[in-house]
This record gives C-alpha cells, structure tokens and sequence, in this order.
C-alpha cells in the first residue's frame, strides 16, 4: 500500500533481452493482487550408494532456480473495475453487456504476455514481476486456468489463474556468482577480528588444510596472528585431495 493510500497493483513486465536492460515490450496489470504466494527452494543431491551400504551420502548435484506460484482472479462480470490497459481488450461485442468483459481475451493477454512464443526472439519473453518489496526476474513455468463462470452463450466472465513463475539468472552474472568460491580462482580476501587462517582457507576451498599454501604465497611469517584489514590472496588450488 502507498503512503497516499493507492493500491499498488502488481505488474508483470516482458522483455526481449536476457539482461533486462531494454525497456519492456509489453507489460499486464493484474485485476486484483494475491492473497498469498508461494516461494520455492529447491537444492537437488545425488545418492550414491554402493552395493551392500545402508545409506548413501548426500552428494550435492545443483541450486535449482527458485519459483513463486500465484493464484490470480479475473472477473469480467463488471462488480469490480477492469485495468485501463484491459478495457480495451476484454470488451464484448454486446451492447446489452457495456459493463461485461470477455475473461477469455484477459486470460489471452495474460498468456501472450508472459508465455506465449516471441517472434523476434523465438521464445518467450523475460519477465520481470513487481509487488511490493517483491522484485523478481523470472519467466512463466507453467500456468492452469480454471473457469468459474459463463454468459448464457458460454462466454467466460470469471476465471482463476495459477500461475508458476522460474527464477531467470542472466549467464554471466549465474557464472560469476557461482564461481565466487572456486578454488580454481585466485581471490582477494580481507581478514575480519576473530578470523585465523584455517578457517578462511575452509571457507574458500571447502578444506582448511592448504592454510601452509595460502601462508606461503602471502609470505605470512606468523600465520597465527592476523591483523584485521590485512588482505590476503588466495590461490587456485587444482589439486585437492579427498
């Protein structure tokens, strides 16, 4: 809710670069906002277990993208007011029906918007949502419609839409964040109070015992006693045993 008391409506916007850095091609405005969404974590692991073994360890396979599931209403029966940018859209032919919207065409703009094939790029678009503090770039994973209501000629005036939206992580940033910690990488790390170098070394490598290693390139005479604010440099370590 804004300070002047206006309800800020989420918005979804669609673009053709991967990197969100062009301005957005189209855009949609839900009618009414969610009353709860849903956020998932997912972290997948492998088992390898041999034969014979009571257990397996968990071996770590990947980060899977995180999702958000939404369940959007849209009622075209006219009892609650229509977006301007779907007006336009949604009317239907019937003089008799001014106030009525066709839930078909907004369930079409909607789709159009956020999973249909793009011409120009061929494939969907990139999108970015935005609610609140929520602020996520994202594409459209999978969506079910269910419809709830009908004129007498069938035409849908209610309609309820779940909606699943893929975290979308643009190549080079994906690959920076993920190679943050690589040991194959050379990295710069500032000493922190309380920190020694077995634990800054198990941080980075994942294994605290290359702290003779990482002494050794710094030139550390007294490993032992690190002044806060000093930097250090890691270096790749390409050979670690198990």
């Amino acid at each position: 809710m804004a300070e002047s008391g206006e309800l800020k409506k989420m918005v979804i916007d669609a673009h053709r670069k991967p990197d969100y850095s062009d301005a957005p091609v189209q855009s949609f405005t839900v009618m009414f906002n969610p009353n709860t969404y849903t956020q998932t974590y997912e972290v997948e692991y492998e088992d390898r277990q041999g034969q014979g073994d009571t257990s397996s360890p968990q071996v770590y396979g990947a980060i899977k993208p995180q999702e958000y599931t939404f369940e959007f209403l849209f009622d075209g029966t006219g009892t609650a007011p229509m977006p301007e940018s779907l007006q336009a859209i949604a009317r239907t032919d019937s003089t008799a029906d001014t106030n009525r919207y066709d839930v078909q065409k907004i369930v079409d703009e909607f789709l159009t918007v956020t999973g249909k094939h793009d011409g120009e790029i061929h494939r969907p678009l990139y999108l970015r949502l935005s609610w609140g503090s929520l602020s996520s770039k994202c594409v459209l994973a999978r969506a079910e419609i269910t419809y709830t209501l009908f004129r007498s000629d069938g035409t849908p005036l209610r309609a309820k839409v779940k909606a699943t939206f893929s975290e979308n992580v643009e190549d080079t940033l994906r690959v920076a964040e993920e190679r943050e910690n690589s040991p194959d990488l050379t990295h710069v790390r500032t000493v922190e109070e309380g920190d020694h170098l077995t634990l800054m070394t198990d941080r980075l490598y994942n294994d605290p015992r290359y702290y003779l290693q990482v002494a050794q390139a710094n030139g550390l005479k007294n490993f032992r006693r690190l002044r806060a604010g000093t930097e250090l440099i890691f270096p790749p370590i390409r050979e670690r045993t198990s």
